[in-house]
């Protein structure tokens, strides 16, 4: 019953959220606040994590392939599938459910409890559209830039541990890398980060807009809309390979 009320609320809220805005040049502003926030303030954590994950795919993959049938440039292969299909779109995915998700709700819980969203209702102001939209959109138009960028820096983080341990030369890495590789799959990864980006988004404004009580209610909210994103984007995770892999 708990469940079935807040998942009607959800999509009760997502109806205000997607009204037509009173003035788009308001939107515009707040569109591009929230591009910065969200996309460029993480774009160091996702270089950081995509390089050393590259590195350490290479790595075991190298150890662990004993087979002297197996071809030395299946490394570049198998690093460059687990990244693309797997590593960059969901785990960037759940990190950045951490980072921006708990500062969406954060802000917005903050905003609740101080009564600024009560302000922006009696002002006869769609609260719900000005100051969720824009993250929302913001996060679906940014969060796959940055997962197109973690699955290159992943593939790179590979081909600079091959160079520094040898395990693999330069040219069978590369190799394996350009083997067999399928448009698709980049596609596939893209729609997997769109539909993460706006569950990190709207679930996160959702605990954020409905928190009540004190400053630690707040944090409360924030803790759930992490916990609750990352949960639904490993679901979904299974649901769309499901649907489109398989």
């Amino acid at each position: 019953m708990n469940l079935a009320y807040h998942i009607g609320r959800y999509f009760m809220l997502l109806g205000r959220v997607f009204r037509r805005p009173e003035k788009m040049a308001i939107y515009r502003r707040q569109f591009v606040q929230e591009v910065d926030k969200i996309g460029i303030s993480s774009l160091g954590i996702v270089a950081l994590m995509s390089v050393f994950m590259g590195a350490v795919i290479t790595l075991q993959t190298a150890s662990n392939m004993e087979s002297p049938l197996l071809p030395s440039y299946t490394v570049g292969f198998i690093t460059r599938q687990s990244i693309i299909l797997e590593f960059s779109p969901t785990m960037i995915a759940l990190i950045l459910a951490g980072k921006v998700g708990s500062n969406i709700a954060s802000e917005l819980g903050t905003m609740r409890v101080t009564e600024q969203i009560d302000a922006l209702d009696i002002m006869g102001v769609n609260s719900a559209g000005f100051l969720i939209l824009p993250k929302v959109l913001a996060g679906v138009f940014i969060i796959p830039f940055l997962i197109v960028i973690s699955m290159f820096l992943g593939v790179f983080g590979g081909w600079f541990i091959c160079i520094v341990t040898g395990i693999v030369t330069s040219n069978e890495y590369i190799h394996g890398i350009q083997y067999d590789f399928r448009q698709f799959h980049v596609y596939y990864g893209l729609i997997k980060t769109l539909v993460f980006a706006f569950i990190i988004t709207s679930v996160s404004s959702y605990q954020g807009y409905y928190a009540k009580g004190s400053a630690l209610e707040v944090g409360k909210s924030s803790t759930q809309a992490v916990v609750y994103s990352s949960i639904l984007i490993l679901v979904l995770n299974y649901i769309i390979t499901q649907l489109v892999l398989i």
